[in-house]
């Protein structure tokens, strides 16, 4: 290297030397800490400048409530609610001492010790309210008191803020006594119920001093949460998660020698009675309400905001339409029950959802005879089995999958299946053959007349040919909740859970060639302070154009030459399915026109909603289907909500008509060669298993390629009863009641 070079690598050198020195010079020990302190004195200056800054308010706005008004899409009122406010002050001494000790043990433990807030909760709060995650959380019993008394439900940082600083000023104003008790007093446990004593009517039907340890554990569990832990309306989850918070809140007792141990083994889980309708809620006003508030709550307006009131909610409820529907059932059913005298007809219950299949709006929603005598909503609840409206998506399953038959067939509207009554299925590891409609057997007999017909083997061969889980993928993507819902053949008869409002969802989205809808109530919701536009659901293609259209062609063939031939007419275009659940506890009519889907069904409920019980005999009418009330209720109305009818028709693009074997040539053709009767006769001799030739012989030629002909079906073994069960679920067996199908 040469003397040059040398002196730059010497002057690089210096440079690197002095840059880094500059750098260690800048971030010093002691810089660092200095600017953190400055940081943290600048922090409490402006702290205490907040401090001097903000007041305790006067009572906010929830002291002088203001009614919610909803409204129908129209703008016309369907219902005031929250005029007054229900709830009654109470003295903290009137509240039995362990009751006290269950609301501190369940929201906050250290309470009597705190100095009203909690710093490491608040600024998770707000770091929450910043990146948009929603409800803060982390508040101390004063926090809740300030924010439920003072101030309001808005999630901003700003409202935290004020919250900090109010609940230390009121920590030194108040005494721990006065803060629980106007804590309990403000405090909102659902059911309308503001404090602790409306709360104590509301839920067990005593004051508040009459209140045991585990009624008042329960009641401090559900302030975390009052809609989801409402007993009488919670799902299972809501019900697990309630008791895990009421064992919590007794143990958070013994913790804090509040209880004893002995004394905490000796409780039991208080369930409280069945909430008590509102007045302004009789018929179907109080469903439609109902409705609105659990979409609310999804989309973010808790109960408590809510019951704050000042809201103006608009729902997607036609006016016109919600009369017909009213209308129809009572034309249709109502007037022909005898309620009072007859112990079938006492236990028929309602349900029907209606929607545009277009947008997903719900247009009219039947849930009940009246919501202050039958509070459990029939258009939205999800105890009861969809029967044989499950059907068609098992073929939808099949085309979306291009799934085959057992000799290698596409499935399609031409696809031809033994249709003899208990054939055992083939190609499944679990054993099934389900007994159709009376015991009736069909023989070979063609997909489309298998839909118009409902024959349950050929829709149970079928989810084997598709497999259960293929059909539950595709009924999953449709809208089916996921809810006793296992993959099995059996499930082909539709022996989940689902309610009229998702099936109408489902139905739509077939109406919608494929494309996803998701049914939805409210259209806005507005208040003084803030509007909430509700979530848009998206609108994703389920399945494809092909299959929705080819199911809705299949369907057609019910409404036309099948058994929803009660809502045949010529004033509407209509694709419809039946469905009835094993011993009639549940009907089904499910359809729709190129405008408008509606669901209705009718529930048999006895024990006060305890118990599903059949609905054979309603009306003197002998065995209960889906093409009896259900259909006569869905043609009614459909015929009103369309206002005498529409000229709109399906448009239908790549119906599948499925694969058909080509005829055996001359040397294979046995001397009687098999094919489809036009109209399937009922087998004189059906047999737990299939022949290995059809029962039916023809005097005629084979039919050209373009008509269905027959492929013997594989024999398979008899198979040995499987246990059964009666309540609803049809166990996986050969046979069954004879009841399952239309």
């Amino acid at each position: 290297m040469g003397r040059a070079d040398a002196r730059r690598a010497q002057a690089q050198e210096s440079r690197r030397a002095a840059k880094s020195g500059g750098i260690r010079r800048l971030f010093t020990w002691k810089k660092l800490l200095g600017t953190f302190f400055g940081i943290v004195l600048l922090g409490m200056g402006a702290f205490g400048a907040l401090y001097l800054y903000v007041d305790v308010p006067a009572a906010n706005a929830m002291a002088e409530r203001q009614s919610n008004v909803y409204k129908y899409s129209d703008g016309t009122v369907l219902a005031r609610t929250g005029k007054g406010v229900n709830r009654q002050i109470v003295d903290l001494d009137e509240v039995p001492k362990k009751v006290q000790h269950a609301f501190v043990a369940a929201e906050n433990k250290t309470f009597y010790k705190d100095q009203g807030v909690d710093l490491k909760g608040t600024t998770r709060g707000v770091l929450n309210t910043l990146s948009g995650k929603g409800k803060q959380g982390g508040s101390t019993i004063t926090q809740q008191y300030v924010k439920n008394y003072y101030l309001t439900q808005a999630p901003t940082v700003s409202r935290k803020l004020q919250e900090l600083v109010i609940s230390l000023k009121i920590d030194q104003q108040m005494s721990k006594d006065q803060i629980l008790a106007g804590y309990i007093n403000t405090a909102y446990y659902g059911r309308g119920a503001s404090g602790i004593q409306a709360a104590a009517q509301a839920y067990y039907g005593v004051d508040a001093k009459d209140l045991n340890v585990s009624q008042g554990a329960y009641l401090a569990s559900l302030l975390q949460a009052p809609s989801q832990y409402d007993w009488a309306t919670a799902t299972d989850t809501g019900k697990k998660l309630v008791k895990e918070r009421w064992a919590y809140t007794l143990r958070n007792m013994v913790e804090m020698d509040w209880l004893t141990e002995s004394e905490k083994a000796k409780l039991t889980f208080a369930k409280p009675q069945k909430p008590k309708p509102a007045a302004g809620m009789e018929g179907q006003t109080g469903y439609l309400v109902e409705a609105a508030n659990k979409e609310l709550e999804k989309q973010g307006v808790s109960a408590a905001d809510r019951e704050a009131g000042g809201w103006t909610f608009t729902l997607t409820v036609d006016k016109k339409r919600q009369q017909a529907l009213e209308k129809a059932v009572d034309d249709q059913l109502e007037s022909k029950l005898d309620r009072e005298g007859n112990k079938v007809d006492a236990t028929v219950q309602a349900g029907a959802t209606s929607v545009d299949p277009k947008t997903g709006k719900v247009v009219a929603l039947y849930g009940g005879e009246d919501y202050i005598k039958h509070y459990i909503s029939n258009a939205t609840r999800q105890d009861y089995q969809p029967a044989s409206t499950f059907k068609p998506l098992v073929l939808a399953s099949a085309l979306e999958n291009e799934s085959e038959t057992q000799d290698g067939s596409l499935i399609g509207l031409n696809t031809v299946y033994d249709g003899t009554s208990k054939r055992p299925v083939v190609g499944s590891d679990t054993p099934f053959a389900p007994q159709n409609q009376d015991d009736r057997s069909y023989g070979p007999i063609s997909v489309q007349k298998a839909m118009n017909s409902s024959v349950n083997s050929v829709f149970a061969q079928m989810i084997v040919d598709v497999t259960p889980a293929k059909a539950k993928e595709t009924a999953l993507a449709l809208g089916v909740p996921d809810k006793n819902f296992p993959e099995r053949p059996a499930v082909t008869l539709g022996t989940m859970n689902a309610s009229t409002w998702d099936m109408a969802g489902v139905y739509a989205t077939l109406d919608n060639h494929g494309q996803k809808v998701t049914p939805h109530i409210l259209q806005s919701a507005e208040h003084r302070d803030r509007t909430v536009d509700p979530e848009k659901p998206k609108r994703e293609q389920a399945i494809s154009r092909a299959s929705a259209d080819t199911v809705t062609k299949a369907l057609t063939g019910v409404v036309d030459a099948g058994s929803g031939g009660a809502a045949n007419s010529p004033a509407y275009d209509a694709a419809a399915k039946t469905g009835t659940s094993e011993n009639n506890k549940s009907a089904w009519f499910a359809g729709y026109t190129p405008e408008l889907t509606t669901v209705v069904a009718l529930f048999g409920e006895g024990d006060g909603g305890r118990k599903q019980v059949s609905l054979t005999g309603t009306a003197n009418s002998g065995r209960a289907s889906g093409s009896g009330f259900p259909a006569r209720i869905w043609a009614d109305y459909t015929l009103g909500a369309l206002d005498g009818g529409s000229g709109k028709t399906f448009d239908l693009q790549d119906v599948e008509r499925g694969e058909v074997p080509a005829p055996p040539t001359p040397s294979d053709t046995p001397s009687e060669e098999p094919t489809e009767s036009e109209e399937p006769t009922p087998s004189d001799t059906p047999s737990q298993t299939p022949s290995e030739t059809p029962s039916e012989t023809p005097t005629t030629p084979a039919p050209p390629t373009d008509s269905p002909t027959v492929t013997p079906p594989t024999k398979s073994p008899e198979l040995p009863p499987q246990p059964g069960e009666d309540d609803g679920q049809p166990g996986e067996r050969p046979g069954g009641n004879g009841l399952l199908g239309q």
